[in-house]
């Protein structure tokens, strides 16, 4: 079905004239251009950025908030950066007017853990297990060949693609943080990008140059001092008891990987020590968690702590049975991640995807054995909340995003429903989950900026920042004296 666009709308589908890049703050790295640079490109984008009311009108809207509800036939206004009204009917005769028919307007996706450096490691390991491929390859031999403008130009193209496959918000966890400038670095990188995310500031190679943890006490006055931002601060241990002390005497979140698959550390029993120590605090995220027993799960929840799955690697990569249907039998309600993309996809359409099938998967095989212990199937609009106010929950920004509510930032996307793989539209819901991919992604805002316009990243010199990531690959894999393989 072809969009017809109403008198008074922005019509015009000329492709966006993409701008020069800028130049990072203090170090030649290719970075997304100004807004003002795309200023006359295309006289409809030009207008969005300028105006400070944008209406989009008459779309099928899924607010992912209870009390606004959903809508076949709705209108959104935004406003100076946030939400203004979601309903039918929105008259806003100053506003920059985007006619919706045709789409599907949702709030942005989260991804709640996401090793972001290595964007240009992208499938690198496309048969990899994480034992030994990954741990001995990504970690033992390439993250110690990354220097700071590797690690800017990773996180760049990892923070870029994001947003153009739909993912408005990121928990960042990269370990690559082997000197104080890879930390600067990756930090600049998310600015410039413009995603909203939170940088879990993690260890790096071990050495004489790596300050982690100390170093958070720079990072938390320098780079996050303000909270009228979009980048936050926490930091990425493990389940140590002087780990969380620091995260404790510093204010900031946690986010920890746990999982009771690896021999050498009871992860359940570490968890409970540091709950009778008091150390857990409401925000603290925790991930995988693969074959936790209930006892500590029931802890994370009670602490009002968080849940990041990462389904579709923790399948792929060995990393053993995804915790779904365990994590909600005890009532919480996890968030989604990609972990990393050197095998797969960071796309949360996918990861939906596959959180649906293995939880489908499970359940059937207990309707088997026992019918009546047998827990209930997900729905589309449940395993949606996992990817959208699920996440923004996990990155503890849930009462500024994560819903088309009122009064909160605008992160939201406009998705194309009128292609011919989803058209004609039976179920909202499950055309997002179980039809859409990042194709579908036709804009993206952020805070109410424009970030896709039309399938297109705005303000990105795109060559450029190819070229960039190709070349940071090459020298990476060269001193780390490892040999890619693009047709094996």
């Amino acid at each position: 079905m072809s969009k017809k666009y109403k008198s008074g709308t922005i019509a015009s589908r000329r492709g966006l004239l993409k701008a020069a890049a800028g130049v990072a703050a203090g170090a030649a790295l290719p970075a997304a251009a100004s807004a003002q640079a795309v200023q006359g490109a295309d006289p409809d984008l030009a207008r969005l950025q300028s105006q400070r009311r944008i209406l989009l009108k008459g779309g099928v809207v899924l607010s992912m908030d209870p009390q606004v509800g959903n809508f076949a036939n709705a209108d959104v206004l935004i406003e100076a950066g946030k939400i203004r009204d979601v309903r039918p009917g929105i008259a806003a005769a100053d506003a920059a007017t985007i006619d919706a028919s045709c789409r599907i307007v949702i709030p942005g996706f989260t991804d709640t853990h996401s090793h972001s450096y290595q964007g240009i490691l992208r499938n690198i390991l496309s048969n990899g297990r994480v034992d030994p491929d990954y741990n001995r390859d990504i970690v033992g031999k390439i993250t110690p060949a990354y220097t700071p403008q590797d690690a800017y130009i990773g996180m760049l193209a990892t923070a870029l693609g994001m947003i153009d496959m739909g993912t408005t918000g990121v928990i960042d966890v990269s370990q690559v943080n082997n000197t104080p400038e890879h930390s600067d670095a990756l930090i600049k990188a998310l600015q410039d990008a413009g995603i909203r995310a939170v940088f879990g500031y993690s260890a790096g190679v071990a050495g004489p140059g790596m300050q982690h943890p100390q170093d958070i006490v720079r990072l938390k006055r320098t780079s996050f001092s303000s909270k009228d931002q979009l980048l936050t601060l926490a930091l990425g241990i493990g389940p140590d008891p002087k780990m969380f002390q620091i995260a404790r005497d510093n204010d900031v979140p946690v986010v920890a990987h746990l999982r009771n698959t690896l021999p050498q550390r009871d992860d359940g029993a570490r968890l409970k020590a540091l709950s009778q120590a008091g150390l857990l605090r409401p925000g603290d995220v925790f991930i995988h968690l693969l074959h936790m027993p209930p006892e500590p799960l029931q802890l994370i929840k009670d602490s009002g702590c968080h849940v990041s799955l990462s389904t579709a690697v923790e399948m792929t990569m060995g990393h053993g049975i995804p915790a779904i249907q365990n994590v909600l039998d005890v009532g919480l309600q996890p968030s989604l991640s990609s972990d990393h993309a050197v095998t797969l996809s960071p796309d949360m359409f996918s990861m939906m995807r596959m959180t649906g099938v293995v939880q489908r998967y499970g359940v059937y095989a207990r309707e088997r054995s026992n019918p009546q212990s047998a827990p209930r199937l997900l729905t589309c609009r449940e395993i949606l909340e996992f990817g959208t106010i699920n996440g923004a929950r996990c990155a503890n920004v849930d009462g500024k995003v994560g819903t088309l509510t009122p009064g909160k930032d605008a992160d939201l996307l406009m998705l194309k429903a009128d292609s011919i793989d989803i058209w004609p539209l039976n179920n909202a819901h499950g055309a997002v989950v179980n039809l859409m991919g990042p194709q579908h992604v036709e804009a993206v805002f952020i805070a109410g900026q424009v970030k896709k316009w039309r399938g297109n990243l705005v303000g990105v010199d795109m060559p450029r920042v190819l070229r960039s990531m190709q070349e940071a690959r090459d020298g990476v894999l060269r001193r780390a004296n490892f040999a890619m393989d693009l047709l094996g």
